[in-house]
């Protein structure tokens, strides 16, 4: 099983698209101890993420980097020595197959494996890239089973250290009618933005982090729809950056 896969082809100082939790799929020998429900729901991947990213590429010539594991095996989007990397419960749901002693391969194992794999692709593709723009595409559930309040935002720009192209992508975004926009919300790029960290700031490459609410990409209308949206914000920001 690959760990990650590509679509299109990038141009030097073009935009690119990344998907670090594109798939919910568990590679063989593992076992969640989860029902297939978990794993088709929002603890499993980023639901509608892959197929925005699917669209950035067909549609928008956006080429795409994506993960082809669930985050629940292990999560490409944290650093290794994160606490979260190989999570025993998700939205409140005990992940069995990942608690201690329980018989699946152990952490070191998974991150030779799958988390340095995917990192060491994805370095080696954004260097041949030398893109002007990354995106990283994520999505999240309007409401978390374990705290219940509702998360309003239709889509969130986060980001740490280089706030340079979500500025710009915020005010494009907020420019449209009734768009609610969160700003490092509803997750603070303070806290969770490894690979942007990784791959983006550390060679001062300018990016959007970019959260959709799933339910407004769970059909294919809403995923095309998406995608040209923030095709266009991501060339508006480009070409101001530029």
């Amino acid at each position: 099983m690959n760990v990650w896969r590509t679509i299109g082809h990038p141009q030097p100082g073009g935009i690119v698209a990344i998907c670090d939790h594109a798939s919910n799929q568990v590679p063989p020998g593992y076992d969640l101890g989860v029902p297939q429900a978990v794993l088709d729901d929002h603890m499993g991947w980023d639901i509608g993420a892959a197929g925005v990213t699917e669209h950035l590429a067909a549609d928008h010539a956006i080429p795409g980097f994506l993960a082809c594991v669930s985050r629940l095996v292990i999560d490409l989007h944290r650093e290794e020595d994160s606490a979260g990397l190989i999570p025993e419960v998700s939205d409140g749901f005990a992940i069995r197959g990942n608690k201690s002693g329980s018989g699946n391969p152990d952490r070191a194992k998974r991150i030779a494996t799958l988390h340095r794999p995917y990192h060491a692709a994805l370095a080696e593709w954004l260097d041949a890239a030398r893109p002007a723009l990354i995106l990283a595409i994520h999505s999240f559930t309007p409401r978390l089973a374990s705290a219940g309040a509702e998360r309003p935002w239709h889509v969130g720009l986060l980001y740490n250290q280089d706030a340079r192209a979500a500025r710009h992508a915020i005010e494009l975004f907020g420019a449209e009618d009734g768009m609610m926009v969160g700003d490092n919300e509803p997750y603070s790029g303070l806290l969770l933005n490894a690979t942007q960290n990784r791959h983006a700031e550390a060679h001062g490459r300018p990016y959007c982090a970019i959260e959709l609410r799933n339910d407004l990409i769970r059909d294919t209308a809403g995923r095309r729809d998406w995608a040209a949206r923030i095709a266009h914000v991501a060339g508006e920001v480009a070409r101001r950056l530029g």
